[in-house]
């Protein structure tokens, strides 16, 4: 499991380290920089300051010292060449080379030279520079050590303080334990950093999102209960009937009723189950191009027969524009067959359905008005309601069907508009909001 703790830790430390060590590199050559002209002052002084008087008789010396004899060697030569002084003889020195400063490579190391005339005599200086280094090096563990040796001290440091920098993150965690499908409250907001301000507004609107769709929920469960209360009723009551017929033709009768409560439950169940289908959220489905003129062609033709046995005649009005839309195909043919079959059903026989699909100044629509006796206009908004029917009606039908169609439009950001047609009866559009432009 990944630990924003351990991540944070690991990230500081390593950052750092690494700033210490780019520090220790920096701090080592400046200290080797000022070591060199430091040391390279010094050999010039010393150079200069070098007055023995045995080495200026002109008497060749040599002296015999062990391993801790000091870093700097002297080397001095007469006139013709003779070298008559020697400080370290068992060092590899480099040979006599130039007046003045110099960095010579003898193979064994590099040595920084400086070499002078002096009566006659030439003065030579030299220091290995490994020494330089050796010195430079320690001058920037010295200085670097303090840190490195803190590091095990800010790692504790930075655990307990990202801890606490955490804290608010964990009381989070504990407000959403505290939530249960019965209580969704949001969480607290006043008081929580503004780092944590974007996380607690996004839990805020999900939990919004699942109080509505939970209050959904329980409302379908609770329309459908009662509706489907009166159904299996009276078909317990025709059964009944039907077992108490006297005769065959009675039965007959009872039994025909029966058939046609079976049919109208049964057509309540399947708009039921449409419908919450249909929920907004329900499913992801996959959203693709859907020519609004082949969905009419598709619905008219599946409803034909029905309209043919009603005497209604079914037609399919013409456009201008074809129109398009993106959504889920499925879905908006059952929008479709929903605005027909409804006005299918409540044309009075001889009448006349017209279906239009296509795309005007507003966007894409489908439209479908018919010759019917219309819905008064304080009534068009509550139609959509769930199991709402007019009391004017005697067509049966569960009146989930415009309901169904409300939901549909609303997940395809659609608008439904009822009005007066020119049939005489309602006109049902349904109009899609215009595609962005590229």
């Amino acid at each position: 499991m990944t630990s924003i703790r351990r991540q944070l830790l690991l990230a500081l430390l390593s950052a750092m380290t690494l700033t210490t060590l780019l520090g220790a590199l920096a701090t080592y050559r400046t200290a080797r920089d000022e070591a060199n002209a430091m040391f390279d002052y010094q050999l010039r002084q010393l150079a200069l300051s070098f007055r023995d008087p045995a080495v200026q008789s002109g008497h060749s010396r040599q002296f015999e010292i062990d391993d801790d004899a000091p870093d700097v060697s002297i080397q001095i030569w007469q006139a013709d060449g003779t070298r008559i002084y020697l400080s370290h003889p068992r060092q590899d020195l480099p040979p006599q080379v130039p007046l003045g400063f110099a960095t010579i490579d003898t193979g064994r190391g590099r040595w920084r030279v400086f070499g002078l005339q002096q009566a006659g005599q030439t003065i030579q200086v030299a220091q290995a520079l490994n020494v330089r280094d050796q010195l430079a090096l320690a001058a920037a563990l010295r200085t670097v050590a303090p840190f490195l040796l803190m590091l095990p001290m800010l790692g504790v440091l930075i655990w307990v303080l990202v801890g606490r920098g955490l804290r608010p993150l964990a009381a989070v965690a504990r407000a959403v334990t505290t939530r249960t499908a019965v209580a969704l409250d949001p969480l607290p907001t006043s008081g929580a950093p503004v780092e944590v301000q974007g996380l607690l507004q996004a839990l805020n609107d999900l939990l919004a999102r699942l109080q509505r769709a939970l209050e959904t929920q329980r409302e379908f469960i609770a329309d459908a209960a009662h509706e489907l209360r009166t159904p299996l009723a009276a078909l317990s009551l025709q059964l009944q009937l039907a077992e108490r017929a006297s005769d065959a033709v009675a039965r007959a009768d009872a039994f025909a009723e029966l058939r046609r409560g079976i049919e109208r439950a049964t057509h309540s169940v399947q708009q039921l189950l449409t419908l919450a289908r249909q929920e907004p959220r329900a499913g992801e489905r996959p959203l693709t191009p859907v020519p609004l003129a082949d969905l009419v062609a598709t619905v008219v033709a599946d409803q034909l027969p029905l309209a043919e046995a009603r005497q209604i005649d079914l037609g399919v009005r013409p456009t201008e524009r074809s129109g398009v839309v993106t959504g889920e195909a499925d879905a908006l043919l059952i929008l479709v067959s929903n605005l027909v079959d409804n006005a299918i059903r409540y044309t009075p026989p001889g009448g006349t359905v017209d279906v239009a699909a296509g795309e005007d100044d507003s966007g894409p629509f489908v439209e479908v008005c018919d010759s019917g006796p219309g819905i008064p206009p304080e009534e068009r908004e509550r139609v959509f309601d769930r199991f709402y029917r007019r009391a004017q009606t005697d067509e049966p039908g569960s009146g989930l069907g415009l309901a169904i169609v409300q939901t549909i439009a609303g997940r395809h950001r659609a608008q439904v508009l009822l009005g007066d047609a020119k049939l005489g009866g309602v006109r049902a559009r349904v109009q899609f909001s215009r595609p962005p432009s590229p």
